[in-house]
């Protein structure tokens, strides 16, 4: 018994070690979504010009779903990327996360529109059903609103034809 004492020490080191070398494999950039093959989240919220819509309002077509903020700065980085994918016929909704109205509209018509929409998140509560870690994120979801893939981060060339792109067209094939 005294024998085995002297090795819990050692083995605890070692599941230790194990963890933490194993840690060290994981890309920091990739934070998993528990939302991947589930419904996105229900809601019921105005649009910044008034509307009320909710998730069902996200179905019929594969889209993107992107979290931004006038307050974000890489949001206005990878704005310009958004007009040119929706000018290209991807649909593309909003969530206008933490942000004010009206300083939100302005954004929207110096810089364009690349949305069908976008919802007033002024509180948080759908950034926080989604696990929004910070704007900007964006989701791609299937025809029947299910979200397929979760980008943290702008969206750019690279992140669109490597990761995102891919994905998009294997769902908009079935």
């Amino acid at each position: 018994m005294r024998r085995l004492a002297l090795f819990v020490p050692f083995i605890i080191f070692l599941l230790l070690g194990f963890f933490l070398f194993r840690g060290l494999s994981l890309d920091p950039k990739e934070l998993p979504s528990a939302l991947i093959g589930k419904p996105f989240p229900a809601f019921a919220a105005s649009t910044l010009d008034g509307k009320q819509v909710s998730e069902a309002d996200l179905k019929g077509e594969v889209a993107l779903v992107n979290i931004w903020a006038t307050w974000c700065p890489t949001c206005k980085q990878e704005h310009a990327y958004l007009n040119k994918l929706a000018r290209e016929g991807v649909k593309i909704f909003g969530v206008n996360y933490k942000d004010e109205t009206e300083k939100a509209k302005v954004w929207l018509q110096q810089l364009g529109n690349p949305y069908e929409f976008n919802v007033q998140d002024e509180d948080g509560m759908i950034g926080l059903d989604l696990g929004v870690y910070g704007a900007p994120e964006t989701y791609l979801l299937d025809k029947n609103g299910v979200v397929r893939l979760k980008h943290v981060g702008d969206v750019n060339d690279r992140v669109w034809k490597e990761k995102i792109q891919p994905e998009f067209q294997k769902w908009s094939e079935l």
